[in-house]
């Protein structure tokens, strides 16, 4: 029964998934929470978790415990030269616990750099879902614009199907040549051959965003169609106008903000070690002798055998308790301490340049997307004419061919022209699009359509 209840529960969950039509929302949420290149920067992220939670524990004292157990057999010599056996048995037990007293703030820097570690991780794995989403959406938009052509195509396929059905009658009549139904069923087959090629290219960007989501069954998945406006407006923003706004909400951007800010610690933490540690250390412990060769402990000064007490009394009896401090002050070290401190400047210059990189490519970014959003859109604008002039050159070259002033040859002409400015249009939409929701990305306007 349970294993049928499983079986239905998997079949109509593998149905349900075939069904799903996925949105550009839930591609990206999917991505960045499947994806193995964010896994693996989050468990980089864990590690630099656990640094900073083993540097919040430095403050807590180290307390451990040791049991020893001697056996010494042989022969042994007093001071005055008498020779006997001196076989023992001994055993001990202690507690002890250490504490850092001061360390010139180590403890406390060493805290802040990590906690600076784990900003810059958190960073790297947003920057890597950022990435991520872009790639999403640019593909989402490459299945739409395939499907676009492909509507395309299938209305040229419509016309080319009329116009051939049409020739095909009149030239059984006699009223046109036989070159006429050759052009006609020539346009047909090549309108199938477009339509077919749109296809295997929709089909073809979905399996890429398939293989970017890391889907198990990419053969079954499909996205939703978005309608999108027939007229795009112009960008709202200009690369002046986000530029400090992309500096402020860029991951790569914080990323490298918090490295700095670790790499300064670091430093600090370095110079640490020119200042005296203090540690402060407490214990308890006992011990236990046994004489194997007799029964007694030794004599005392009397010359009286000294009995030995049982295991119990002796731990008791021996019971004692130790309280130190010591202190750890560098005197001379060759250099390395001075060495280490300019190393970790180094490392600071080092990470401050990398800043500077980063915004220099969020900058250069910036400045991308705008000039590809302004010149897609420029582009667009003439895709949209180029189509409204092949519209009309199709209607007037319809109406001569229907008055029989021109041929079909010209008409297919007119056609093929209307069609190629259709997918340019939809091709320069697209790209424009892309270029606008990656400008409004920069502005701090999440991925949507």
């Amino acid at each position: 029964m349970k294993k049928s209840l499983l079986f239905v529960l998997s079949f109509f969950s593998a149905f349900a998934f075939s069904q799903k039509k996925w949105s550009l929302e839930e591609c990206v949420n999917y991505a960045v929470e499947n994806n193995l290149q964010v896994i693996q920067n989050q468990f980089s992220k864990k590690i630099s978790d656990n640094n900073l939670e083993i540097s919040k524990k430095q403050y807590l004292p180290s307390v451990s415990g040791n049991i020893n157990n001697n056996v010494n057999f042989g022969q042994g010599r007093d001071v005055f030269g008498n020779t006997s056996r001196n076989d023992n048995f001994t055993n001990s037990a202690n507690v002890g616990a250490d504490i850092l007293v001061f360390n010139h703030g180590r403890l406390e820097k060493n805290i802040r750099k990590s906690e600076y570690d784990v900003q810059a991780s958190q960073f790297d794995v947003d920057r890597i879902k950022n990435d991520i989403s872009l790639q999403i959406a640019q593909q989402y938009l490459s299945v739409l614009l395939n499907r676009e052509i492909t509507k395309i195509s299938n209305s040229a396929l419509e016309n080319a199907d009329k116009l051939y059905k049409r020739a095909k009658i009149t030239t059984e009549v006699g009223t046109t040549a036989q070159t006429v139904l050759a052009e006609a069923e020539a346009a047909l087959a090549r309108e199938k051959q477009n339509v077919k090629t749109a296809e295997i290219n929709t089909n073809r960007s979905l399996f890429s965003l398939a293989m970017l989501l890391q889907l198990p069954d990419y053969k079954n998945f499909d996205i939703q169609d978005v309608p999108l406006n027939s007229v795009l407006d112009a960008p709202l923003y200009s690369a002046e106008n986000i530029i400090s706004k992309a500096y402020e909400n860029q991951p790569q951007i914080k990323a490298a903000e918090s490295r700095i800010k670790s790499a300064e610690a670091q430093t600090e933490i370095t110079k640490t070690a020119f200042w005296p540690t203090v540690s402060a250390t407490a214990g308890i412990g006992t011990s236990y002798f046994n004489s194997l060769v007799t029964n007694t402990a030794g004599i005392d000064i009397n010359g009286n055998a000294i009995k030995e007490s049982g295991f119990f009394k002796q731990y008791k009896d021996n019971f004692g308790q130790q309280l130190g401090l010591s202190a750890n002050i560098p005197i001379f070290n060759k250099g390395i301490t001075r060495l280490n401190v300019e190393q970790s400047k180094i490392n600071e210059e080092i990470a401050k340049t990398t800043l500077q990189q980063q915004k220099k490519e969020v900058l250069q970014n910036v400045q991308k997307a705008q000039f590809d959003a302004e010149s897609n859109y420029e582009g667009y604008l003439a895709a949209m004419e180029a189509e409204r002039s092949s519209k009309l050159a199709l209607e007037f070259a319809e109406k001569s061919y229907e008055a029989g002033r021109t041929t079909i040859y010209d008409l297919n002409i007119a056609r093929n022209n209307y069609a190629n400015a259709q997918g340019s249009v939809a091709q320069a939409k697209y790209n424009y699009l892309f270029s606008l929701k990656l400008l409004n990305f920069y502005a701090g306007i999440p991925l949507t359509l």
